[in-house]
């Protein structure tokens, strides 16, 4: 007797266990490098997706080399697959120009929401005599993560400003860039980033810094989305920094259920505010940044929005 109740309690756990594993609905989020912001930001919505959802939908954390790496990954990878990216990525790869030449498979890339955008930072150490771009000149300097957009935009402004063979830049992983302008290897580094960027308030802690803002004549020659950095931001800058930002959007295929990129989108919507009060990056995502999705909305998130009252632009529905 004792052995058909034990057998019987036993079938039920299963039952049960089965039952919660079926509910349970697990997403891939391919992110960034792990001293990246947008990792911190990758940890903060997996965290408050649990939340919203009661444990209901699982947001699984990959680390990655970068936006062109997420891209290329989303061609050949199946099921339930979020990354991050420029829109102006997405239009590459499905264009197969540059990077993309001569792939495939991205036709099938759908947008989800916005988030935080990448703003440009130029950092210098405040004792260098560096004040203005033209300062760089004959000067050692960390442009960006190798293969990152920070990089690739600090290249494209030194040309547009003429920098270009002036300024000896340090061709090294981002990691290296807070030790080497706090032991004075290099006057300073670019990275990009929502603000605050940690990497920025870890150098901060360590020397005293300055942030390279664009006047209005280079803005026009270094091209982009003007952003100002709000004085206060890190410790020692005092004054208001104009630079430029790039718009990022999580991206999945159509290979992801339109349940799971419903319930994802509705509990990103849902947490940003309570994400906000304590990471100040989130609070600048509003629903007007969809006018830059870059790619068409997948069927589960197009019925949150249309639940929501939010409406999506017409060359993305």
């Amino acid at each position: 007797m004792r052995k058909t109740v034990f057998a019987a309690l036993a079938a039920a756990s299963l039952v049960l266990a089965a039952g919660t594993a079926s509910a349970e609905t697990r997403i891939t989020y391919k992110s960034a490098k792990s001293t990246s912001s947008y990792y911190a930001m990758a940890v903060q919505l997996a965290e408050g997706v649990k939340a919203a959802t009661d444990g209901g939908v699982i947001l699984t954390v990959e680390e990655s080399q970068g936006s062109v790496q997420n891209v290329k990954e989303a061609s050949r990878r199946t099921g339930n697959y979020v990354f991050t990216s420029p829109p102006s990525l997405i239009r590459l790869a499905m264009g197969g120009k540059k990077m993309f030449e001569g792939e495939t498979g991205y036709d099938k890339i759908r947008g989800l929401f916005p988030i935080p955008q990448l703003t440009m930072h130029w950092v210098v150490r405040a004792d260098a005599g560096v004040n203005d771009f033209a300062d760089l000149a004959g000067k050692t300097f960390i442009p960006g993560g190798k293969g990152s957009f920070g990089e690739r935009k600090t290249r494209s402004t030194f040309e547009a400003l003429g920098l270009a063979d002036k300024v000896d830049l340090v061709d090294v992983e981002l990691n290296a860039a807070v030790p080497a302008i706090k032991n004075n290897q290099v006057v300073g580094f670019a990275t990009a980033g929502s603000f605050p960027a940690p990497n920025v308030i870890e150098a901060a802690a360590s020397v005293p810094i300055k942030l390279l803002g664009l006047n209005p004549e280079q803005l026009k020659t270094v091209g982009g989305d003007m952003l100002v950095i709000p004085a206060g931001t890190y410790p020692g800058v005092d004054t208001d920094t104009t630079t430029v930002s790039l718009p990022v959007i999580a991206y999945t295929t159509t290979d992801m259920t339109d349940d799971a990129a419903y319930e994802l989108t509705k509990a990103y919507w849902e947490r940003k505010a309570a994400m906000a009060e304590s990471n100040p990056w989130w609070g600048g995502v509003t629903t007007e940044m969809l006018a830059s999705l870059g790619a068409q909305v997948h069927p589960g998130a197009a019925k949150y929005y249309a639940e929501a009252g939010v409406e999506v632009p017409e060359a993305f529905r």
